[in-house]
């Protein structure tokens, strides 16, 4: 599933688009995650695309007539964006949004579990499923005092609460386990057991690691490319995720199950902190 660090690289990809209109869309299926809105052809066509940016790991195309179009990507979607006299639809293409600089916006999903969505602009914040979402990585508003609010009863493994969009939003589960191994923490450490310390390097993890995979154009190990077709690079830089029985400062990486997914972690770093010191 695409995390943040793919979504941003193609909200930056995308940037092309801003201030050009969309002068048509075409849609392909009725239903992807949801039902795609009857009406969304009429809402989108004929207007500039204002802004682009990225709520969590939903794409917010704002649109000049104070609605934006609202994508994620679910398990396998993708943008991509083509000339359209070298365009040709392809299997799962089910949305093009045609673009007046003669370029084609598809929305190719495989799986299906992606959506389209319009909403009113100054309402977004308001939709059901950007409402309940936790801060941004990179929010200011992230501090150890919010999460130690959130985890401080919390008898959760850190792995799963980085997980949980409602504290913090875009994490996956790549990133999760490359974060914690450059914490130091162990993925099953229960939230109540981290200290100010603890959280506070944890929060710069984050950041760090995020950060460095948007730098490097996102993971692909699946389905993902970057808005040009290209691959993202940051599968390279992996210094626990997928590197099962490999050993890291000569200490070897193990592979575990937490909740139905695979953690990686390096159990000689990453020790399970019990002692709180707050």
């Amino acid at each position: 599933m695409p995390e943040l660090p793919e979504v941003q690289t193609t909200v930056n990809g995308l940037q092309s688009l801003l201030g050009k209109e969309i002068t048509n869309i075409k849609l392909y299926t009725t239903k992807l995650r949801y039902l795609i809105p009857k009406n969304i052809i009429k809402i989108a066509k004929n207007n500039k695309i204002l802004k682009i940016y990225r709520i969590g790991k939903y794409i917010i195309l704002k649109l000049s007539n104070s609605y934006s179009l609202v994508f994620h990507f679910g398990m396998s979607g993708r943008l991509r964006i083509s000339k359209i006299d070298n365009y040709r639809l392809v299997k799962h293409d089910h949305i093009l949004l045609f673009i007046k600089n003669r370029k084609i916006l598809s929305f190719n999903d495989p799986r299906k579990f992606g959506f389209i969505d319009f909403a009113i602009s100054k309402e977004i914040y308001k939709k059901k499923y950007i409402i309940k979402l936790g801060l941004d990585p990179f929010d200011i508003q992230l501090t150890y005092h919010y999460l130690f609010k959130k985890i401080s009863n919390s008898k959760v493994p850190i792995k799963q609460i980085l997980l949980d969009q409602r504290i913090i939003t875009g994490i996956g589960n790549i990133y999760a386990s490359e974060i914690l191994y450059d914490a130091k923490i162990s993925p099953f450490t229960p939230g109540f057991h981290l200290n100010n310390d603890k959280l506070k390097n944890l929060i710069k993890s984050i950041r760090k690691i995020l950060k460095k995979a948007i730098n490097f154009g996102g993971t692909s190990i699946r389905n993902y490319v970057a808005i040009d077709g290209t691959l993202g690079n940051f599968q390279n830089k992996f210094k626990v995720y997928n590197k099962e029985k490999q050993k890291i400062l000569g200490f070897k990486i193990k592979r575990v199950v937490q909740y139905g997914r695979s953690t990686f972690y390096c159990p000689s770093i990453q020790k399970k902190f019990t002692i709180r010191n707050n």
